[in-house]
């Protein structure tokens, strides 16, 4: 059985992430740079339960955003399933990364295996799932990579369908050469992921 899906891409306009993106993070500067923006919910009301923000369906949206560029896919920004946990060893819950920016993104190899934007620059704070939820700073490993067909494969990270993928990550290389030139794979690349739906 497929992820659930909508049917078409998100249609958020550029100027509309680029204004929630503001009124989260004021200070963020969009020019002469990629960003990734992520919205966590964006079909919220739409796909899957109605007023709830569900897992393991591509029910998120994320943006690339650059001087040359703004194009939408749709992805998912939650782990594929629920496991609740304490601590930080081996009985930790599944990890939820916050709304946040994330200015710690580079590109690199997902699992050593494919050419993803991974966490590599810096620290991220999560929600774990427990009782109650807890949150935990440090190097998850949150990257933003492809997902799968019948599962969102994703146990924390942001995951984009695998038909999308393709073009997800060479617009974002593309683009990345653009801004960046020869240093683009060494160039920190910064998320922001928002509390959705955008209106």
């Amino acid at each position: 059985m497929t992820v659930a899906r909508p049917a078409s891409r998100p249609r958020a306009s550029r100027s509309q992430i680029v204004a929630a993106v503001k009124a989260a993070h004021p200070a963020h500067d969009f020019r002469g740079r990629l960003t990734v923006v992520g919205v966590r919910g964006y079909y919220r009301d739409t796909l899957g339960a109605v007023g709830r923000n569900d897992r393991a369906i591509y029910d998120d949206a994320l943006f690339l955003v650059s001087d040359d560029a703004f194009v939408a896919f749709n992805g998912n920004t939650d782990p594929s399933g629920y496991r609740a946990g304490s601590g930080r060893g081996a009985g930790k819950g599944m990890a939820s990364l916050n709304p946040g920016l994330w200015p710690v993104y580079r590109f690199d190899l997902h699992s050593g295996k494919y050419l993803a934007l991974c966490q590599r620059a810096g620290r991220v704070t999560v929600t774990r799932d427990g009782n109650p939820p807890y949150e935990d700073t440090g190097m998850f490993g949150i990257n933003i990579h492809r997902g799968g067909v019948r599962t969102t494969s994703s146990e924390g990270c942001q995951t984009i369908p695998p038909d999308q993928w393709p073009a997800f990550i060479a617009t974002a290389q593309d683009q990345a050469k653009r801004a960046y030139g020869a240093d683009w794979k060494g160039e920190t690349i910064t998320y922001v992921l928002l509390e959705g739906p955008i209106t």
